[in-house]
């Protein structure tokens, strides 16, 4: 459902984009929207506090180990 005040457009990938995406998903039903706000705060994150950031990016991958361990990175 889309939060009130929101739109919503359509955006062309690559398809080996799309698939770099899929491997960044945290559960099967996130959406390619939370991926890419997910990658953009931590890019943010990066420019005021690069170790803030390192442990964003490892908090993630530990809970991607934990929630699809079938899942190469």
């Amino acid at each position: 459902k889309v939060p009130l005040g929101m739109q919503i457009t359509t955006i062309k990938l690559y398809k080996e984009t799309k698939t770099r995406l899929d491997k960044l998903k945290l559960h099967k039903r996130e959406s390619y929207d939370d991926i890419v706000q997910r990658i953009l705060s931590i890019l943010n994150l990066l420019k005021t506090n690069p170790f803030q950031a390192r442990f964003k990016l490892d908090e993630i991958d530990k809970a991607r180990s934990a929630i699809m361990p079938e899942k190469k990175q």
